[in-house]
């Protein structure tokens, strides 16, 4: 997909989800919500999902996709990187990155963005594969960094 088409059609799926999570404070409502609109709304997502950390533990949460790995090795793999620098990480081939862990060995790509409570603290990570190598841009970051802070907003 061209950058033009991402910018369009991440403007319109956060148009529509400010409408629906807003509507419920409900986190795990809210979560579900992101994660299900972009999961479908984005055909180069081939698995869409939060892994959250409890007890010190990076646990798979709501997700969309292929059945995901439940607890991810603690300080390996891209989520666990995009984690512990607190920084969105974007991996055009993850069969070079360093510790990758393939729960799914049909993904090529992955974007993984820090979550934030509403306290500013890291809670965990948003963690999207694609099929396609270098499937995730700029573009890509942006939006979904954007669309993250919808998920704590009064």
């Amino acid at each position: 997909m061209k950058e033009s088409q991402k910018e369009g059609r991440y403007s319109r799926i956060y148009k529509q989800l400010i409408e629906l999570v807003l509507k419920s404070n409900n986190i795990s409502a809210r979560m579900a919500t992101v994660i299900a609109v972009l999961h479908h709304k984005m055909d180069y997502f081939s698995w869409t999902g939060f892994y959250l950390i409890a007890d010190g533990e990076m646990t798979v949460n709501m997700y969309q996709g292929a059945v995901a790995c439940q607890i991810l090795e603690k300080d390996k793999g891209v989520c666990w990187a995009a984690f512990n620098r607190q920084k969105t990480l974007v991996v055009d081939d993850v069969h070079t990155f360093p510790g990758h862990i393939a729960c799914d060995s049909r993904t090529n790509s992955e974007i993984v963005v820090p979550f934030f409570n509403q306290s500013g603290e890291i809670i965990g990570v948003l963690d999207v594969d694609s099929k396609e190598k270098a499937a995730f841009a700029d573009v890509d970051v942006c939006w979904l960094e954007k669309i993250l802070a919808l998920v704590y907003v009064k």
